[in-house]
């Protein structure tokens, strides 16, 4: 039996009780008896089971059986009543004679109560699951999950429909999960009894709940509810009301209810929400009812998931601004060619912020029943900061930001440090979602920049892709994508990690001075920007030096990655990128930085590096075109040089992609 509840009878007058099918009622017969009792005995009407603890000895079952202070009835009942008190059970106690001393007698009502949802995760509401009450991860997991509520259904006027005070269209339940409350039983509950829903002070900020107010709109369609009025789903459970009355419909019936996610898993919240329905009982007027029977059941919030280079890209973001008109008509033909969708965020909107990337990042929430995108909005707060809230944030597309303290930004906040693995196996452990990798100071720095905290905690709080720290505040900027990418690859592990390396750099100037071309000039035809041949930049004591920093940190990284993504050195390809020191011995790219690419399918979007040229090709360009196709990609050099390089970014820097969810289920991991 799944609830018990111990029941007090008397054996001066007729008791009504209503019993719950499924649950056992435990009577003590000792406590209950009148005084000087030795013997009881018990009938019931057909419905009823009883079973008597500890078993009598064998005897006749209408003999009267010894009463000790431990014996106890158990009553169970089967079926739900058709109408009330249609059910009876007596105990006649006796005295050492046997003697009749008195009898209690019960008449039950029984009705049947299950809260439901889809606790095996199959898109379908099941009957009383027996996992409904608990969470597990994997495979053969359970428990019910939860999409927060922050797209809009609204166009004009608009904010997450989790933050609307009531349900703004009827197409908003499909963000919502299904909660189901059947019951069978009499028409009426007897008089007094109710039922109550309920949530505790500390998941309701997290919940909101609302029923379907006519039972037609429980019962037909998707299509026949969404064309009811908004007035039929009244709230019933929020932060303002812990608990309220639900209706008994009476005879066989099933209410609908739909659970709304308010907030995401952060440092303070679990994602874990418990829903309760209790049957409360009536004692007097004037006295609270207590609760006889209670049916919960356990949501999970569906975490924010971001996605890897190596999944399908759907649209690309950029900029338009007064100067970039080049490198727009470069990356129109790079979203062509791979079939994608180009977005772009004019000037009224960007007001002079380019840097796509740094704004936002894109992921998206996932349950068995819907799914949408749900844009990260990065707390750098540049002009380009309304562009998530007004122009993404709609319908099926939902927006989600942390706000951190002004003091506590620094460029380490924007969002091109802020990248996520293919999936990956380390150690035995998998991560089919990949790992989220973010940039910090170095553990030994005492006034470096940090991803601020409210953000790492968000990451963290999600943990289906489990963040690692990478080693980037070396970087003025501080960005990781100014020294590493990934791009997908035909065998292995599925993808390749690209690195920035100062050492292939050099040594590809050095082969191009042994074969005489230390003439070949870095910069050529470019405006505004002194040509560099490769034996100056040989010359340059102070840049080698510079670039023998800079290869040490990008190892120490290359080892972290190494580490904790499960990379063997065949998993990775330096690509040539030399760097030069700025200001506060923080450092740039000396040239266009390949490895800070835009990545859709099989082609690639690649900042054009202006390197030395031989026989009329540009060597860096070759080396490129000659790691990467052979993986089966296409480069694209785009000019990125006056509006994006000079001002310490490039391509990835100013674009951004939103990709396909994985295939993979989130609530499949095993944790």
């Amino acid at each position: 039996m799944g609830h018990r509840r111990t029941l007090g009878v008397d054996y001066d007058k007729p008791t009504s009780i209503v019993c719950v099918v499924g649950s056992e009622l435990n009577v003590n017969l000792d406590r209950s008896a009148p005084p000087g009792s030795k013997f009881f005995s018990v009938k019931c009407t057909a419905n009823v089971q009883y079973n008597i603890s500890p078993p009598p000895a064998e005897t006749s079952h209408l003999s009267p059986i010894l009463l000790t202070g431990n014996s106890v009835l158990l009553i169970s009942i089967s079926h739900a009543s058709q109408s009330e008190e249609n059910e009876k059970l007596s105990v006649c106690y006796y005295g050492k004679n046997k003697e009749v001393l008195g009898t209690a007698i019960l008449y039950l009502t029984a009705i049947e109560i299950s809260l439901d949802v889809d606790a095996d995760r199959d898109g379908i509401v099941e009957k009383n699951n027996p996992d409904k009450e608990s969470w597990k991860w994997g495979p053969n997991g359970h428990g019910a999950i939860l999409l927060v509520n922050c797209d809009s259904e609204k166009f004009y006027n608009k904010k997450p429909d989790c933050e609307e005070a009531r349900i703004s269209k009827v197409t908003d339940l499909k963000d919502m999960s299904l909660m189901v409350l059947r019951t069978r039983g009499p028409a009426q509950l007897p008089k007094g009894y109710k039922l109550t829903m309920h949530i505790s002070q500390g998941d309701a900020e997290g919940v909101r709940v609302f029923r379907a107010e006519s039972p037609d709109v429980v019962k037909n369609s998707l299509r026949k509810i969404f064309s009811a009025f908004v007035k039929d789903f009244p709230l019933v459970l929020s932060s303002e009301v812990l608990s309220k009355e639900v209706p008994y419909l009476g005879g066989s019936a099933e209410m609908n209810f739909y659970v709304e996610g308010l907030r995401f898993p952060d440092k303070d919240f679990d994602g874990l929400i418990t829903i309760s329905l209790s049957l409360l009982e009536p004692i007097r007027e004037g006295i609270p009812e207590t609760p006889i029977f209670t049916d919960k059941v356990v949501f999970r919030v569906s975490p924010w998931i971001m996605t890897p280079n190596t999944l399908q890209p759907v649209e690309v973001f950029v900029c338009s601004t007064s100067d970039n008109y080049q490198f727009l008509k470069g990356m129109r033909n790079l979203v062509t060619k791979s079939g994608s969708k180009l977005k772009i965020c004019h000037e009224y909107m960007n007001r002079g912020d380019r840097w796509m990337q740094d704004e936002l990042e894109f992921g998206y929430i996932d349950s068995p029943h819907h799914s949408f995108p749900v844009v990260l909005d990065s707390p750098r707060d540049g002009t380009l900061d309304d562009f998530p809230y007004d122009e993404l944030l709609g319908p099926d597309f939902g927006y989600v930001t942390r706000v951190a303290h002004r003091k506590d930004v620094s460029s380490l906040d924007s969002f091109g440090n802020l990248e996520v693995s293919p999936p990956v196996t380390v150690n035995g452990k998998k991560y089919p979602l990949g790992r989220i990798l973010i940039g910090v100071a170095f553990p030994t720095a005492m006034e470096g920049r940090n991803m601020t905290k409210v953000v790492q905690d968000f990451l963290w709080a999600q943990k289906v892709q489990e963040p690692v720290a990478l080693f980037s505040d070396w970087l003025l900027v501080g960005h990781i994508d100014e020294f590493m990418s990934f791009v997908p690859a035909p065998d292995r592990k599925g993808f390749r990690l690209l690195l920035a390396s100062p050492d292939v750099g050099y040594k590809i100037f050095r082969r191009l001075h042994n074969d005489g071309h230390g003439q070949a000039k870095m910069f050529d035809g470019l405006n505004d920007e002194k040509p560099v041949t490769v034996d100056e930049i040989l010359s340059d004591e102070n840049l080698r030096a510079e670039n023998n920093y800079v290869q040490s940190c990008i190892d120490w990284n290359r080892d972290v990655l190494k580490r904790e993504l499960g990379l063997d050195d065949d998993d990775i390809i330096d690509l040539p990128v030399l760097f030069k020191m700025k200001w506060l011995n923080r450092v740039v790219a000396y040239y266009p930085d390949m490895v800070n690419m835009i990545v859709l399918g099989k082609n690639l979007g690649i900042p054009k590096p202006f390197g030395p040229k031989v026989n009329g090709r540009c060597v860096l360009e070759a080396e490129m075109c000659s790691l990467m196709e052979a993986l089966g990609l296409n480069c694209t050099f785009i000019d990125d040089f006056a509006t994006y390089h000079k001002l310490l970014g490039e391509v990835h820097c100013g674009s951004n992609v939103r990709r396909k969810p994985f295939d993979f289920k989130w609530w499949n991991l095993e944790l």
